[in-house]
């Protein structure tokens, strides 16, 4: 199965797959899932989904600039989520630990979906 080549497209589709996966694993193994895995997932993929969008945007813009927009947009990633921790640790969450590695596992997800739609755009610049 090929993937779609539109970005909107290809990111509601790796979200939902990956709500299915949080699903799964709240029925089977609910002790391994924090009780705000959905805030977490939500504000990451929000938060992914802007910095994806914008990132595309901004190449189409300008694609002399490629690689600051990039660093850009982890930088913006890595702040905003720095930032989303601090708010929810100093709110009082009851499990830490496993909120982070919730937060941390959900962060690397998209981060691999980040890196592969970027190299899926520096296939046809190559040619």
């Amino acid at each position: 199965m090929k993937l779609p080549k539109n970005f909107h497209l290809r990111f509601l589709i790796f979200t939902l797959l990956l709500a299915g996966v949080i699903l799964l694993l709240q029925r089977i193994l609910p002790q391994v899932v924090a009780e705000s895995v959905w805030t977490i997932f939500l504000f990451v993929a929000i938060l992914s989904y802007l910095v994806g969008a914008i990132s595309n945007w901004l190449y189409k813009q300008s694609s002399e600039n490629l690689l600051q927009i990039k660093l850009l947009g982890m930088v913006v990633r890595i702040l905003g989520s720095l930032g989303f921790i601090a708010w929810v640790v100093l709110t009082g969450e009851k499990n830490i630990i496993l909120f982070i590695s919730n937060f941390f596992v959900l962060f690397l997800f998209y981060l691999i979906f980040d890196i592969y739609t970027f190299i899926a755009n520096l296939r046809p610049i190559s040619k």
